[in-house]
């Protein structure tokens, strides 16, 4: 499966920048949006959806992830949604399936908020960015790589990065990727406080997915966004955590891809 890597130049009114976006495959439109460990975390998902199934998958890489820029005034999760919805006008795709993990369902939930009719569905995988008394999301930025793996893996194990093994290129990405995430994420810890009664206003076909060992954020902490969406689908991923893209792929693919085609169904009988 080739990648072609493509950077696109946006004017928003706040200003401008250019996004690194990689794609793959053709087909049905999928804007695959990563969280806080950055691209590589969806990077093998990407690939899958597009070689199993006629999908075309963008994955862009948030301003500032992976040693790229972030200007001055790109500093909260709703403005990255509009720059994306941008992207979208800019590529001129229609009947796009957003799908986000973590603080990439964030961005996912903000972008689907702001009712651009490119978006036909968002699909949000373990998602963060409300607030749940009682159901506080892990603070990544005070935990050493072992124990988010702990939180984040049903097998941490298997999956977790020992950071001894990492080159000092690699660490470097790391200190940034996490740089990147306090900017984004502001002083609330992961969340905005106004996004959960926000969510009552999409309008757009949801599916919150959920794996069962998350410990990033918990089960109730899914139910809840899934209910805080009118007519969300919640759906259940077992023996994974908080990235089933990386953990259980084969689950993951048709949660995503069924969803998607159940909808683009549904559109052409209407």
């Amino acid at each position: 499966m080739t990648t072609t890597v493509r950077h696109v130049a946006l004017s928003l009114d706040r200003g401008d920048l250019t996004l690194t976006v990689d794609e793959r495959g053709e087909g049905r439109p999928f804007l695959l949006l990563h969280g806080g460990g950055g691209p590589l975390t969806v990077a093998s998902f990407a690939g899958l959806l597009a070689e199993r199934r006629p999908a075309r998958v963008l994955t862009p890489v948030h301003p500032g992830f992976q040693g790229t820029d972030r200007p001055g005034w790109l500093t909260d999760v709703r403005t990255l949604a509009e720059v994306y919805v941008r992207l979208l006008d800019a590529l001129g795709l229609d009947d796009v399936t957003v799908v986000g993990n973590s603080v990439g369902g964030w961005i996912a939930a903000e972008a689907a908020l702001l009712g651009s009719e490119r978006i036909s569905g968002v699909v949000l995988v373990d998602p963060v960015g409300i607030h749940v008394p009682g159901h506080p999301v892990a603070d990544p930025l005070s935990l050493t790589p072992a124990e988010l793996a702990r939180l984040a893996y049903h097998e941490p194990a298997k999956f977790g990065i020992d950071p001894a093994t990492l080159s000092e290129e690699q660490r470097a990405v790391m200190a940034g990727n996490r740089a990147a995430v306090a900017a984004y994420s502001g002083p609330h810890l992961m969340a905005d406080p106004t996004l959960r009664e926000r969510l009552a206003k999409v309008a757009v076909p949801t599916r919150v997915v959920w794996g069962e060992s998350d410990r990033v954020v918990d089960l109730d902490y899914g139910h809840a966004y899934a209910e805080a969406v009118p007519g969300a689908e919640f759906l259940l991923l077992h023996r994974t955590g908080h990235l089933p893209q990386i953990e259980t792929p084969e689950q993951l693919l048709p949660a995503v891809w069924d969803f998607a085609d159940a909808h683009a169904a549904d559109r052409q009988k209407r």
